[in-house]
């Protein structure tokens, strides 16, 4: 992929780039392989190299007559990445719009070495159907009227926006949102309508694959591996999120139960579970203290744990439990490889890299565990 951004050294994020793609899988797949001892390992899942994120996480710069949507220089100067090869392109297209409505608005972008501003990040998700949710990240609800007033225009200007919405960051360091989300669209949660069968419901908080390729191969692993058992009619889904895993794996002879510790996302995955009639059943919860506390074991556990894996509470628990199988999803080896050591009983028997951030070390892996 050429990107003219990191020729002129304005983004370097891709790290790989000069490296051809090949090259890339390979590495990715000899890392994992050095770290993971997988009896089997199926043929590593590519996708797109280019136009295949389905979210831009852009940093506000620049001035109201011309904001800037992308990350910050060393000098803390907004760089202007709205043309970024990663970007879907209706993502591309509808920043433009996006930018062309705040300056019309006067939004004013915050000024990071100043402290003064208010607009600090668009964050933009679009589904596989087309359809866009927006989320404007502000430092204080003093924009808000202003927003109110113009989202019309916007909505015109962007017929696929579905959700909007205005999340509140108010203070001055390094993160991406804040805790209080304020919907103003009717719908506060975006279909996405996955090639699976499956459509998933995605609110302004909740976590999605930024791949949508890679993250249906993810999901159809799972459920290839999953319906190859012969002895699995109960499954718990920790760390479930929106129901990803759950309700791809939910069937007729076999209940599913998904663990998650945002209500907002468990609501969304319970209501997508009735609407689909599938017996799926979702809770609330920290994923460690469920399984421990629960006193039952299920046949299969899936676990998919932010970078920092699993843990050895829970690690501990999956290895006393008697649990026969495990379906692990990870996007960091290496701690995968640390709570692998910790449930010696249960035995990596197949395995599978899937690239989904091309053009850096960071991929996925998902192994599956039989006692």
């Amino acid at each position: 992929m050429d990107c003219h951004h990191y020729d002129a050294f304005r983004c370097r994020s891709c790290t790989l780039l000069e490296v051809p793609r090949a090259r890339q899988l390979s590495d990715k797949e000899a890392h994992a392989r050095s770290l993971v001892d997988a009896a089997s390992w199926s043929p590593t899942v590519a996708g797109a190299e280019a136009g295949f994120r389905n979210k831009a996480k852009m940093v506000v710069g620049g001035t109201v007559e011309a904001p800037t949507l992308g990350i910050l220089d060393r000098d803390l100067a907004g760089v202007d990445l709205r043309d970024c090869g990663l970007h879907s392109p209706g993502l591309t297209s509808a920043l433009d719009v996006v930018a062309g409505w705040i300056s019309s608005t006067g939004l004013t972008p915050y000024d990071v070495a100043a402290r003064a501003g208010e607009l600090k990040h668009v964050l933009l998700t679009e589904s596989p159907d087309g359809e866009l949710m927006l989320r404007l990240v502000v430092r204080s609800t003093a924009l808000e009227a202003r927003v109110r007033s113009r989202l019309a225009t916007l909505l015109e200007a962007l017929p696929q926006l579905r959700v909007v919405t205005l999340n509140v960051q108010p203070e001055h360091k390094a993160v991406l949102e804040g805790e209080r989300e304020i919907v103003l669209t009717g719908d506060d949660t975006l279909p996405m309508r996955l090639a699976t069968g499956v459509t998933l419901r995605l609110g302004p908080r909740s976590f999605f694959q930024t791949n949508t390729f890679v993250a249906e191969s993810l999901y159809e692993q799972a459920r290839a591996w999953v319906e190859g058992l012969d002895d699995v009619q109960t499954v718990w889904d920790l760390y479930c999120g929106v129901g990803g895993f759950a309700l791809h794996l939910a069937a007729p002879d076999r209940a599913v139960l998904g663990v998650e510790v945002s209500p907002d996302a468990v609501a969304a995955a319970s209501t997508t579970a009735a609407e689909l009639g599938l017996a799926a059943d979702f809770v609330a919860g920290d994923a460690t203290a469920y399984a421990v506390g629960a006193g039952s074991v299920p046949d299969l556990v899936v676990v998919n744990p932010p970078r920092r894996g699993i843990g050895p509470d829970l690690a501990g628990w999956l290895e006393r439990s008697g649990v026969r199988h495990v379906v692990y999803s990870s996007c960091n080896a290496e701690s995968l490889s640390r709570d692998l050591a910790l449930m010696p009983s249960l035995r990596a028997v197949e395995a599978r890299v899937l690239d989904m951030f091309p053009h850096t070390t960071h991929y996925e892996v998902i192994v599956l565990l039989t006692r």
